[in-house]
């Protein structure tokens, strides 16, 4: 990238952002604005996807919810994220988790990683 992108990015990148893998299991704290008035939504699940570098990095978290899989992509340094909690972690042997979108029930658990 060139020096002069890097340094004009720098001022962006987020320094309280955590260090996300895929399989790991975050509470996405977002701003939600409805009228005038701002609130704290939270959506957690679980990391399927990691993509981009510096300031364009995001990540897609899915979760079931009323028994329909959601899935959401986040800009890791997008002011209207508030935090990321890593609630768990996994062990997973592949960087991109689109074969979750096919499994249901148990065979949808991840193996968690001692911390």
């Amino acid at each position: 990238m060139h020096p002069l992108i890097k340094a004009v990015e720098s001022d962006f990148i987020r320094s309280d952002r955590p260090d996300l893998d895929s399989g790991d299991t975050v509470r996405v704290h977002t701003k939600v604005v409805e009228g005038n008035k701002e609130r704290i939504q939270i959506f957690e699940g679980y990391v399927i996807r990691l993509r981009g570098v510096g300031i364009a990095k995001s990540f897609t978290v899915r979760r079931i919810a009323h028994g329909v899989g959601v899935e959401r992509t986040f800009l890791l340094n997008s002011p209207r994220i508030d935090k990321v909690e890593i609630v768990k972690r996994a062990i997973v042997h592949r960087k991109n988790l689109y074969y979750m979108r096919k499994l249901q029930g148990k065979s949808a658990k991840l193996r968690e990683r001692r911390i």
